[in-house]
């Protein structure tokens, strides 16, 4: 395609065509000549706003947008409501390849009950990848926000699922045919299909009902950059058990056959949950069928305490995350 705006036959075409209308909060959505939308809240509810550049990935990149920018927005315990899209494409993308995407973001959208509010779709140089900027937009009850500060001494902290899912399917997917010459197929296809598990808006809500404290997607730098962050923003101390962290087996071994550490991977579709009574929240939340184990303590003071049986070793502050390794 050409540099420059998409041709208004292109927008209509492969991009409007592809999405749906379906939130009453929704009074004015995407359309030619539309700069932005409207939406209408009742009086006792507030906007939740998140944004996110997709960049660790390319292929299935329209369904993983709208999954971590819809789980940001749980963390915080909001509904999550639409989302605005800034689509930068490199000049040799074709136009099916942009329809593709759109039909991911629109699937995925409709599996979550959200709606594409707007944004801005463009054809340009100064990208060698396609790229997406997600803004999203949320809505919670005035006094049900959940913010990472809630966290208090004395709170226990809960990882659901297993970390590294989003880094371990991605790797899957992108080194698909060099992983199946070393791994057997059945063990890298379940490994690709990790994306399935992406979407924390289950747990969020069981959590958010359970009365948690604080909640973190855990998303860049993995559980370590989770940890580190939810440490700082309640400026409190942590003392976690390395042993009780959940990883499955595939990322164990993907992870080491490159070298990687999985606690510094990529893992949305696990969330990092701060609350009182961590141990009725993981049997609550595995009567729906979500797995979850409880992994330690926030404490007094700053420091952040990683036992591994009887070593013990401090947290470091967040690292690039291994994914750009490769």
């Amino acid at each position: 395609m050409k540099v420059g705006k998409l041709p208004e036959q292109v927008l209509a075409r492969s991009v409007l065509k592809e999405i749906g209308h379906r939130r009453g909060e929704v009074l004015m959505g995407p359309g030619i000549g539309q700069d932005c939308a409207v939406l209408s809240l009742k009086p006792d509810e507030v906007f939740v706003m998140s944004t996110d550049p997709i960049t660790g990935t390319v292929k299935d990149m329209g369904s993983h947008s709208i999954h971590i920018t819809a789980n940001d927005l749980a963390a915080s315990g909001a509904e999550p409501v639409g989302v605005m899209l800034t689509i930068l494409l490199p000049q040799e993308t074709e136009e099916h390849a942009l329809r593709q995407m759109m039909q991911d973001v629109e699937r995925t959208c409709r599996i979550l009950d959200m709606e594409v509010l707007g944004g801005h779709t463009e054809v340009t140089n100064v990208v060698n990848q396609p790229l997406i900027s997600v803004t999203g937009v949320g809505k919670v009850k005035k006094d049900q926000a959940i913010l990472t500060n809630g966290l208090k001494p004395g709170h226990d902290l809960v990882v659901t699922k297993w970390i590294a899912l989003e880094g371990t399917s991605i790797i899957a997917k992108e080194k698909e045919e060099e992983l199946k010459r070393v791994l057997p197929e059945d063990f890298v296809n379940t490994a690709k299909a990790f994306d399935q598990y992406l979407s924390v808006i289950p747990e969020s809500r069981i959590a958010a009902a359970h009365g948690a404290s604080a909640m973190h997607d855990i998303t860049e730098g993995g559980i370590f950059g989770a940890l580190w962050e939810m440490g700082e923003g309640a400026d409190v101390g942590l003392d976690i058990d390395l042993k009780q962290i959940p990883i499955r087996q595939e990322s164990v071994e993907i992870c080491e056959r490159y070298g990687l550490n999985p606690y510094q991977l990529m893992s949305s579709g696990s969330m990092l949950i701060g609350t009182q009574g961590g141990a009725a929240l993981v049997r609550k939340l595995q009567e729906q069928g979500i797995y979850a184990v409880l992994i330690g303590q926030a404490m007094p003071g700053r420091d952040r305490i990683l036992r591994n049986g009887q070593d013990i070793r401090y947290l470091d502050r967040p690292q690039s995350d291994e994914l750009y390794r490769l």
